[in-house]
């Protein structure tokens, strides 16, 4: 065991040398090879870490919410709606929600207006996310002023301004009372926007959206998993689109790589035949070009996603965030907390170190096998 392990050694010694000797070409290499690693997990750390948020956010999210269509749009829910919801079996809890979007002129940015359901809030005052603080200049207790839906100006006096821990979904966000909502909107009291109800049974969501599009056909019940598959859908698609934009790159380092790899110079088939005259078997020089692939790839592979965990948790993947995140006027400030699939990690280094690795063998072989003084010649 000890002589393997020594000869294991010196052919790790003689290839680092090796390596070594051909700095230039094989530094090239590893730049390229690091870069093309870097982008491809920051695109999934990025990716991955924005769908773990969506779902914990989403878990206190209510279990169905239902929505009056009309002509194939979201329509004022009628109140009295939440009553005969709340007589359905296994519904435990029927509220009516009032929330909406305010365009705003100054900003040229779209507020989310929501009236809380605790409904803690002072009429004639508002809590502003920080988000709509920082575009509108305002602090706690400036006056915030707005169009109500007949052109009137509107004066709210900003009581608080939330938290920069909950930027993520609360940067455009603005809490109201139920009063000064439906007279900005000119809703009637005796409509909602929507309608959200608690389960008993979270097994029996399924049957009981059924039940309400039977009873109700002009409804449409929202499950709370059916909001998380799109937000699944929204962020892969993103990513994708990153991918196939660099989807030129990927082939040009991968015709670059295997032509690196699966074509040796005349100086590697020289110092082949060399080893070969010396007294070197062919299976010494296949495990030296073994090791030689390994401390590439898997250099590259460690710095690549390293780099990109730094690049995505400490600098909020500054470098392509606007296509990730998607367009807004009000850019939330916020640090992602780190999630790392290992599976994605593995499937990663699968398809990059495993295929250079194996390449690197092939073209070796072939000039091992050969007899020494042909391939020197």
């Amino acid at each position: 065991m000890r002589s393997w392990i020594e000869k294991q050694r010196n052919i790790i010694d003689f290839t680092l040398s090796s390596l070594l000797r051909r700095k230039g070409k094989n530094a090239a290499l590893l730049a390229v090879y690091t870069l093309v690693i870097f982008v491809l997990s920051s695109v999934m750390f990025f990716t991955h870490a924005l769908k773990k948020e969506a779902s914990i956010i989403l878990q206190s999210s209510p279990d169905i919410i239902v929505q009056r269509v009309m002509a194939g749009r979201h329509d004022l829910m009628p109140a009295h709606y939440a009553d005969d919801f709340r007589m359905l079996p296994g519904v435990v809890d029927a509220r009516m929600r009032l929330w909406g979007y305010y365009f705003d002129p100054i900003s040229g940015a779209n507020y989310t207006l929501m009236v809380p359901p605790e409904n803690n809030i002072t009429p004639g005052r508002v809590i502003i996310g920080k988000g709509i603080s920082k575009s509108r200049v305002v602090l706690e207790g400036d006056l915030v002023t707005f169009r109500t839906h007949n052109g009137k100006p509107f004066a709210l006096e900003v009581s608080a301004i939330l938290s920069p821990e909950s930027e993520l979904v609360s940067a455009d966000l603005m809490l109201v009372t139920g009063k000064d909502f439906r007279e900005l909107f000119g809703i009637p009291p005796e409509s909602g926007t929507d309608i959200v109800l608690t389960v008993r049974n979270k097994k029996e969501l399924s049957t009981i959206s059924a039940k309400i599009v039977e009873r109700y056909p002009d409804m449409r019940p929202i499950i709370r998993d059916e909001i998380l598959r799109t937000y699944d859908s929204v962020f892969n698609w993103r990513a994708g689109i990153i991918s196939v934009v660099l989807l030129g790159a990927l082939l040009a380092f991968i015709i670059f790589a295997w032509d690196r790899a699966s074509g040796l110079s005349a100086e590697e088939r020289k110092e082949i035949g060399i080893l070969k005259a010396i007294g070197w078997e062919t299976s010494d020089v296949l495990l030296m070009k073994f090791w030689e692939g390994c401390a590439l790839s898997l250099t590259s592979f460690l710095a690549g996603t390293a780099l990109a965990y730094l690049h995505v948790f400490f600098t909020s993947s500054a470098l392509f965030e606007s296509a990730l995140k998607g367009w807004s006027v009000l850019y939330p400030s916020f640090r992602l907390t780190p999630f790392v699939d290992a599976s994605q990690v593995t499937t990663l280094f699968f398809l990059t170190v495993i295929p250079y690795t194996a390449a690197t063998i092939v073209p070796s072989w072939r000039a091992a096998t050969m007899d020494p003084d042909t391939v020197m010649r």
